[in-house]
């Protein structure tokens, strides 16, 4: 219970962290494009926990095989998949659509909890998820219902972060943490560095004006550092200790700490009804945390499940 506790706890700050480094990162893509800003800061992120490896952790460099480098580039790339069809649908639809869509990998990981992992969610997790899934629709939406390309772009970005939950989940019990950690954080920069190269004037990287402007290089030591290195560490090690769905409901209030952020750091104002929405993806939250009914057996063998 401590555990499962300190996992959840672990997993709040997470959100919380991405949430409120979202106003420092929409400062930094106006100056260097989005796959180049997270080129740069997924490779410091990389280059920090590999210097931590091998300053702290260097036994564990003899627990590198194909098996976990295959777990931990599979990991990567579904990361880098959500980022890219994210940025990419950004160009077509407004961000609080797709706030919202990609708010919606709160459905999709117990479905593909439920049929890749073999877990059934309990009702008090469905609940949550349905309240959630209201709540972020209030917060991002209010009475906006139409669909473009860009939507669907975000969609499938939702499916991306939805099964990197997952596979996290399924690998991070099996590796040591770290090196997952390092493996995921460095495909994410090798495919953003290819993607930057393809779309975007990548040479702005080196560019003085560009790179050492205030807005780029405190977004990129906060992110590299807080937002990437320790938040992905933080998920990599304490997913191992809850479910794939109670992640997700947790990860649901990133949009919440958003707006939040929002408030405090950029003067943006929230409306009633996004008042609303909040308070409705933080009961849904609480919903998984409350106790469900006992059965008369429960299997000693069962992880935890839902």
């Amino acid at each position: 219970m401590k555990k499962t506790l300190l996992a959840d706890s672990s997993l709040l700050f997470v959100a919380f962290i991405w949430g409120t480094t979202f106003v420092l990162v929409q400062n930094a893509i106006r100056v260097l494009e989005p796959m180049s800003f997270n080129a740069t800061r997924f490779f410091l992120a990389g280059m920090i926990l590999l210097l931590w490896l091998f300053l702290f952790y260097r036994s564990q460099i003899k627990q590198i095989n194909k098996k976990m480098l295959t777990a931990g580039i599979l990991m990567g790339l579904w990361l880098f998949s959500g980022y890219a069809l994210q940025t990419f649908g950004l160009l077509y639809t407004t961000s609080s659509k797709a706030g919202f869509i990609t708010g919606l990998s709160v459905v999709l990981v117990p479905l593909f909890a439920f049929f890749l992992l073999k877990q059934k969610p309990k009702p008090n997790a469905i609940l949550g998820v349905l309240v959630a899934t209201v709540g972020l629709y209030m917060l991002t939406l209010g009475d906006s219902v139409s669909v473009n390309k860009g939507d669907v772009l975000v969609f499938f970005c939702a499916i991306s972060f939805a099964l990197h939950i997952i596979f996290t989940g399924k690998y991070t019990t099996l590796f040591p943490t770290l090196l997952l950690t390092v493996t995921q954080i460095l495909t994410v920069a090798v495919l953003c560095s290819v993607f930057a190269f393809i779309f975007e004037d990548w040479k702005a990287i080196y560019s003085k004006d560009i790179l050492l402007s205030n807005e780029v290089i405190i977004a990129l030591l906060i992110t590299s550092i807080f937002a990437t290195a320790l938040a992905f560490f933080l998920q990599t090690n304490f997913q191992k200790y809850t479910t794939p769905t109670r992640v997700a409901l947790i990860f649901a209030m990133e949009p919440v700490f958003a707006a939040l952020g929002g408030y405090y750091l950029a003067d943006e104002r929230l409306t009633l009804i996004a008042i609303f929405g909040c308070l409705f993806i933080f009961v849904g939250m609480i919903f998984t945390e409350l106790p469900g009914r006992k059965k008369k057996s429960i299997q000693a063998s069962e992880h935890i499940s839902y």
